[in-house]
């Protein structure tokens, strides 16, 4: 899939917050979300590389990929199952 080309439904931004914080904000994101929706987050710990993409996939939810971005931070894409 091209990161390039998903258009997130929602974005969260959890830059400068450090583990559990963000993967903790996306759980709570995503129970906000509808089936089929796509979560955007934005991460700068480097805990959240591991965390994320393996939280993804759980619970019927699809990780989508992850991209570093030129500003200094990561951003990955969960579809909400």
């Amino acid at each position: 899939m091209d990161i390039a080309a998903i258009k997130p439904d929602s974005t969260l931004d959890a830059r400068g917050l450090t583990c559990p914080m963000p993967l903790l904000k996306t759980k709570k994101a995503l129970k906000e979300m509808k089936s089929g929706q796509v979560l955007e987050i934005l991460g700068t710990d480097p805990g959240s590389k591991n965390d994320i993409p393996g939280f993804g996939n759980k619970g019927g939810n699809e990780f989508l990929g992850m991209a570093d971005d030129a500003e200094g931070f990561t951003r990955y894409f969960i579809k909400k199952g």
